[in-house]
């Protein structure tokens, strides 16, 4: 009697123990949301708003556009803007050069922090590039002639801004479509995603 009563007790404790990991779990990766849609920008000089558009297709973010992003802690908040992008790019020096069959694409960020809190953070492991075949690409360590690579360090107190170019290696036949940029080394929930072609 006692070592069946022992065995649901272990039984019982096991099960509310797994429940619990998987309601963590559930929390964790409830997903997250993919945003395309750029920031809106106040009225244009002299009060005047822009004109509105003759097309019924949504704005979709492109190199120039900035999307608010929010991060994992409270008060973590980024305004991201895809300033330009090198495609191709050129390697700065002679020695670190795409594979055979690929070629270098940089993009290059801006990163504002909008937010209460210090955005401490390596912006690269959080970016990736997706080509028109749904094939994605993430960063890679190279320095381009189009200008200085963004700092794997960055540290942004609120305010605070950066500037930098993130490199991509991907196939020469692959054409780049969309880049992407989350918070937090690419585990925050929002992601936001610009059109490159």
């Amino acid at each position: 009697m006692y070592n069946r009563t022992r065995i649901r007790i272990v039984a019982t404790v096991a099960a509310a123990g797994i429940a619990a990991l998987g309601l963590t779990a559930c929390k964790s990766g409830d997903g997250g949301t993919v945003t395309n849609k750029p920031k809106t920008s106040a009225s244009k000089p002299g009060g005047k708003k822009p004109a509105a558009k003759k097309t019924a297709a949504p704005d979709v973010a492109k190199a120039g556009d900035t999307i608010s992003l929010k991060g994992m802690e409270d008060g973590s908040k980024l305004d991201v803007t895809v300033v330009k992008v090198a495609d191709p790019a050129k390697s700065s020096d002679e020695f670190t050069t795409p594979d055979s069959g690929k070629r270098f694409v940089g993009v290059q960020f801006k990163l504002v922090n909008t937010g209460t809190a210090t955005y401490t953070d390596s912006p690269g492991n959080g970016a990736q590039i997706t080509d028109a075949d749904g094939q994605q690409f993430e960063t890679t360590f190279a320095d381009i002639t189009a200008g200085p690579s963004m700092s794997s360090d960055v540290r942004l107190k609120p305010g605070a801004k950066a500037l930098g170019w993130l490199v991509f290696e991907v196939p020469k036949t692959s054409k780049a479509a969309t880049v992407q940029f989350t918070m937090d080394s690419g585990m925050a929930d929002q992601t936001g995603e610009w059109k490159l072609s």
